[in-house]
């Protein structure tokens, strides 16, 4: 038995092995059996709807999320919980380039200019020669590394701990600050954890060079507000963020005035791509229960 929250990601499924039966589950209502070997919950609503799982009797909880930031707290007791790795790690990148692409090229400001029936060619910085500073290298910061590649430019890395994979060297937290001074456009993509919550500070801000461009696509918690703004203020920083505290941001918020912040409102994952390899993810799980195996990708076990 497999609940799934809506009829695309049923369709999505496509036909499956004869012993599998697939419900349709929102989560709103209470389940609609006392045992679902894999619920997967709506996407985008929060830690919410896993208060419907007490009681229930699952095999594995699958998230359409690679964050899980407040479901160790949400999820009630007995419940195996996996992540969505592998499906939005391409979207989210894809973002990232977009986000640098657009600030560094000026893109912004064009179109701010278009909007006013101006034509306003300008100088700006290329990406190419640039030091690009990833802070967080899961699967996302990967993928970003393989995007940057043909643009020509360094990438420094820095994860949870100091290592050498293919790549060459992975810095650890402890190289963190001799490193941002060194970078044109830093990147954050760590998890939002007691770590990392408003690890770009004042501080961390302070330390990048002038004209150097901060980008968010992990959370907005990740980032303290007050210090985005202090240096947006100034001109001395840009900014380009998928991600916000608070989110969504109020309307006229600040940051939505000011010429050298980019906004997108959280879509690194909402493209074309998503449903298919949540799929193809959900499949791998059915096809690993039935074959007596464990699940893929699980995070958490309550």
């Amino acid at each position: 038995m497999v609940s799934v929250p809506d009829q695309r990601l049923r369709a999505a499924l496509g036909e499956l092995d004869p012993r599998v039966e697939v419900v349709v589950w929102d989560m709103k209502d209470d389940a609609p059996h006392e045992k679902i070997d894999i619920v997967v919950p709506p996407y985008l609503e929060g830690t919410k709807p896993l208060a419907k799982l007490r009681g229930l009797e699952t095999w594995l909880v699958q998230s359409q999320s690679i964050g899980y930031n407040g479901v160790e707290e949400a999820l009630p007791e007995g419940h195996v919980y996996a992540n969505a790795a592998s499906v939005h790690e391409a979207s989210t990148a894809e973002l990232t380039l977009a986000l640098i692409l657009a600030s560094q090229r000026g893109i912004d400001d064009f179109v701010r200019a278009a909007s006013e029936g101006r034509w306003a060619p300008a100088w700006h910085a290329s990406l190419a020669d640039r030091s690009v500073l990833l802070v967080g290298y899961g699967g996302v910061g990967a993928a970003i590394e393989s995007r940057l590649e043909p643009f020509e430019v360094t990438v420094l890395r820095v994860a949870s701990r100091d290592r050498v994979d293919e790549r060459g060297r992975v810095y650890g937290p402890a190289a963190l600050a001799e490193l941002l001074p060194t970078a044109d456009v830093v990147v954050v993509v760590v998890p939002l954890n007691d770590e990392t919550e408003h690890l770009v500070n004042d501080d961390f801000l302070s330390r990048m060079h002038d004209g150097a461009l901060l980008v968010n696509v992990a959370r907005g918690r990740v980032a303290d507000t007050e210090a985005i703004l202090r240096q947006a203020r100034t001109g001395r920083l840009r900014f380009a963020l998928d991600v916000t505290d608070p989110e969504p941001l109020p309307v006229s918020h600040e940051l939505f005035t000011l010429s050298n912040v980019l906004i997108s409102p959280h879509v690194g994952g909402a493209t074309t791509a998503m449903l298919p390899r949540m799929a193809r993810l959900l499949r791998t799980q059915i096809d690993r229960m039935l074959a007596g195996e464990s699940p893929t990708n699980v995070v958490l076990r309550s």
